[in-house]
């Protein structure tokens, strides 16, 4: 039997098979989390699960958001599908399935 390490995020329970695109999930989750709080705190009568998606929506484009408010606001809508694309590879490269009884 084979031992294999993986890493959980405490946040949202996802596992990955290295720690540095576990910590990248979690500092994403906490950016996530601290931006639905703001929303919450700052624009009235947006449901808490309007807001948890805006929060996650947004601190997954984090780094075409930065790129937008340095500038380039034509940025946001042309990564937008390019950044769907990625999401989805991203997310069945890095999640590692656990295997029960193998």
């Amino acid at each position: 039997m084979a031992v294999v390490a993986v890493w959980k995020c405490d946040r949202d329970g996802a596992m990955f098979d290295n720690k540095k695109d576990a910590e990248e999930h979690d500092k994403m989750l906490e950016l996530a989390a601290n931006i639905t709080a703001l929303i919450e705190r700052n624009v009235e009568g947006v449901s808490e699960e309007a807001s948890e998606e805006i929060g996650l929506m947004l601190a997954k484009r984090r780094e075409v958001l930065a790129k937008a408010c340095k500038g380039k606001p034509e940025e946001l809508l042309a990564a937008e599908e390019v950044s769907d694309q990625q999401e989805a590879e991203t997310t069945e490269e890095n999640v590692t399935p656990l295997a029960v009884n193998q």
